[in-house]
Protein backbone atom coordinates (compact mmCIF):
# COMPACT_ATOMS: atom_id res chain seq x y z
CA UNK A 1 0.00 0.00 0.00
CA UNK A 2 1.27 3.69 -0.68
CA UNK A 3 0.58 6.93 0.22
CA UNK A 4 0.59 10.09 -1.53
CA UNK A 5 1.07 13.44 -0.40
CA UNK A 6 0.73 16.42 -2.42
CA UNK A 7 1.23 19.79 -0.54
CA UNK A 8 0.77 23.27 -2.59
CA UNK A 9 1.62 26.50 -2.44
CA UNK A 10 -0.39 29.37 -4.19
CA UNK A 11 -0.43 32.96 -4.61
CA UNK A 12 -4.22 33.83 -5.21
CA UNK A 13 -4.88 37.09 -7.56
CA UNK A 14 -6.95 39.87 -6.70
CA UNK A 15 -7.72 38.73 -3.75
CA UNK A 16 -8.23 41.64 -0.65
CA UNK A 17 -9.91 39.08 1.56
CA UNK A 18 -10.26 35.87 3.41
CA UNK A 19 -14.29 35.96 2.17
CA UNK A 20 -12.97 36.41 -1.22
CA UNK A 21 -9.78 33.92 -0.81
CA UNK A 22 -12.81 31.17 0.26
CA UNK A 23 -14.51 32.14 -2.65
CA UNK A 24 -11.56 30.94 -4.73
CA UNK A 25 -10.63 27.92 -2.49
CA UNK A 26 -13.33 26.25 -2.54
CA UNK A 27 -14.57 25.75 -6.32
CA UNK A 28 -10.86 24.85 -6.55
CA UNK A 29 -11.24 22.19 -3.51
CA UNK A 30 -14.78 20.96 -5.14
CA UNK A 31 -13.29 20.62 -8.62
CA UNK A 32 -10.40 18.60 -7.72
CA UNK A 33 -12.63 16.38 -5.59
CA UNK A 34 -15.39 16.20 -8.54
CA UNK A 35 -12.29 15.02 -11.29
CA UNK A 36 -10.14 12.63 -8.47
CA UNK A 37 -13.10 11.25 -6.02
CA UNK A 38 -10.77 8.81 -4.52
CA UNK A 39 -8.11 11.58 -3.09
CA UNK A 40 -8.62 13.91 -0.29
CA UNK A 41 -7.75 17.80 -0.34
CA UNK A 42 -8.48 20.39 1.97
CA UNK A 43 -6.60 23.76 2.46
CA UNK A 44 -3.88 22.97 4.99
CA UNK A 45 -1.87 26.30 5.93
CA UNK A 46 -1.71 30.07 5.44
CA UNK A 47 -5.19 30.06 6.43
CA UNK A 48 -5.03 33.55 8.01
CA UNK A 49 -3.09 35.41 4.88
CA UNK A 50 -5.75 36.25 2.25
CA UNK A 51 -3.47 36.04 -0.83
CA UNK A 52 -1.97 32.52 0.25
CA UNK A 53 -2.91 29.30 0.57
CA UNK A 54 -1.66 25.83 0.94
CA UNK A 55 -3.52 23.15 -0.27
CA UNK A 56 -2.60 19.29 0.32
CA UNK A 57 -3.60 16.54 -1.50
CA UNK A 58 -3.69 12.71 -0.48
CA UNK A 59 -4.41 9.07 -2.22
CA UNK A 60 -4.08 6.04 -1.26
CA UNK A 61 -3.04 3.32 -4.00
CA UNK A 62 -1.47 -0.22 -4.29
CA UNK A 63 1.52 1.02 -6.67
CA UNK A 64 4.35 3.75 -6.35
CA UNK A 65 3.03 4.93 -10.26
CA UNK A 66 -0.74 5.38 -9.56
CA UNK A 67 0.17 7.36 -6.92
CA UNK A 68 2.83 9.32 -8.76
CA UNK A 69 0.11 9.62 -11.97
CA UNK A 70 -3.05 11.16 -9.70
CA UNK A 71 -0.87 13.76 -7.64
CA UNK A 72 0.58 14.98 -10.92
CA UNK A 73 -2.93 15.10 -12.84
CA UNK A 74 -3.97 16.80 -9.49
CA UNK A 75 -1.36 19.52 -10.01
CA UNK A 76 -1.41 20.10 -13.32
CA UNK A 77 -5.07 20.79 -12.54
CA UNK A 78 -4.55 23.35 -10.20
CA UNK A 79 -1.83 24.90 -12.46
CA UNK A 80 -3.90 25.06 -15.60
CA UNK A 81 -6.32 27.55 -13.23
CA UNK A 82 -5.74 31.49 -14.17
CA UNK A 83 -6.42 33.26 -10.97
CA UNK A 84 -3.89 31.11 -9.29
CA UNK A 85 0.16 31.31 -9.55
CA UNK A 86 1.42 27.99 -8.24
CA UNK A 87 4.56 28.61 -6.39
CA UNK A 88 5.91 25.58 -5.29
CA UNK A 89 4.35 21.57 -5.32
CA UNK A 90 5.79 19.09 -3.24
CA UNK A 91 5.15 15.41 -3.57
CA UNK A 92 5.79 12.46 -1.28
CA UNK A 93 4.99 8.80 -1.01
CA UNK A 94 5.15 6.45 2.02
CA UNK A 95 4.53 3.07 1.99
CA UNK A 96 3.93 0.27 4.25
CA UNK A 97 8.00 -0.41 5.01
CA UNK A 98 8.30 2.96 6.22
CA UNK A 99 8.67 3.75 10.16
Amino acid sequence: MYVGALTLDLLLGDVRSLKQKRAVLRPLIAEVQKHFPGVAVAETGDNDLYRRAEIGVAVVSGTAGNCTQVLDRCERLVAGRPEIELLSARQRLFNDDDE
